[in-house]
């Protein structure tokens, strides 16, 4: 026969056991919130290295696309095109002015490179201009 000392060893061991096994928060759970950040934090990086470059990618194509209009309009005028289209346009992006007829196209192109482990891609934007009859003579 068991006696009441032998009864309660048994059931601490067991309350022990149920603790170690039990749910979620217990001894074996230790360490496993740092396991997963520390699993997730790569993705968490690509992430917002890849937000970072298409802010990058859509704030280069917005000023593109601005100095490509001033410059079309400014060219159709016949004014310098490239002076109008610099102050707008990215520092070092290129302007390229092509009159076609009575029809005058800018093409502002830039090169992005958000950061230095990623690479570079070219941004770029057209903008057409009619030339206006008072600039067609000069």
């Amino acid at each position: 026969m068991r006696s009441d000392r032998d009864r309660g060893a048994h059931r601490g061991t067991a309350r022990h056991r149920r603790r170690r096994i039990g749910a979620a928060g217990g001894p074996r759970d230790r360490g496993s919130a740092t396991a997963e950040l520390a699993a997730a934090f790569p993705v968490v990086v690509l992430l917002l290295l890849a937000g970072l470059t298409g802010l990058a990618a859509l704030s280069a194509k917005v000023r593109c696309s601005d100095a490509a209009g001033v410059a079309a309009r400014a060219a159709a005028r016949g004014e310098p095109a490239s002076a109008a289209a610099s102050q707008t346009a990215p520092s070092g992006a290129t302007i390229s002015v092509r009159r076609d007829g009575d029809l005058v196209r800018v093409t502002v192109r830039f090169r992005v490179r958000p950061m230095a482990l990623l690479p570079a891609f070219t941004v770029e934007e057209d903008a057409v201009a009619m030339v206006e009859p008072e600039a067609e003579g000069q």
